[in-house]
Parts: C-alpha cells; structure tokens; sequence
C-alpha cells in the first residue's frame, strides 16, 4: 500500500511557476507509475503527467506538454512537478495518484493523494 501527500501549491501570478511535490510513504513506491491529475471547480478530474517507476518514461497532458516537467526521486520517495509558464486556465486542485499501469485514465490509479490547490491569478 501507498500513502500520498502533495504539497506545494498556492497563489501565482500568470507567468509564474510552482513546484509541487508528492511524498510517498510505503516500500513499493518505486514500483508504481505516479500520476498527477487536476480538477477545476465544476469540471471532471483529468490528467496531467505520469512518470514511470524508471523515471524514464513521462507522458503529458496537450494542455500543459512544454510547460510543465515531471520526476522523481526514488531514493526521497518524492515525485515533483515543476509548472512553468502557469495560466489561469491551470487553476485547480492537483492530486498525485499512484497506478501499476501507465495509463491517463483515474480509475486506474488505486491510491491518491487529498490534493493541493493551485490558483493562477490573471
């Protein structure tokens, strides 16, 4: 089983970044694909990045491909996000979640974090 705790959210001005972080508790984190998905009031949890249990393989969302860069650290149990280049419409709630499969879908992923709010200002 797997614990996970974001942090590194806030307030950020359009054009600025953030680092977020997913600390892992458990002795198999290293075998899990780690996810990050986003939910914006009103709307649907959708992905955002993923990164393998390597760290060699990442996938991105159209949305933030670019802009953002997903990692990990294995030895730290920690996953990061950097987001550069944050626009309003990145404005959400973000979660990491952790999956056997490296997959964008939710219902693929069995362990989540409570999420860290992300608010991009105009």
């Amino acid at each position: 089983q797997v614990q996970l705790v974001e942090s590194g959210g806030g307030l950020v001005q359009a054009g600025g970044s953030l680092r977020l972080s997913c600390a892992a508790s458990g002795r198999t984190f290293s075998r899990y694909v780690i996810g990050w998905f986003r939910q914006a009031p009103g709307k649907e949890r959708e992905f955002v990045a993923s990164i393998s249990w390597s760290g060699i393989s990442t996938h991105y969302a159209d949305s933030v491909k670019g802009r953002f860069t997903i990692s990990r650290d294995n030895a730290k149990n920690t996953v990061y996000l950097q987001m550069n280049s944050l626009k309003p419409e990145d404005t959400a709630v973000y979660y990491c979640a952790a999956s056997q499969s490296p997959v964008r879908t939710t219902a693929a992923y069995a362990y989540w974090g409570q999420g860290t709010q992300v608010t991009v200002s105009s």
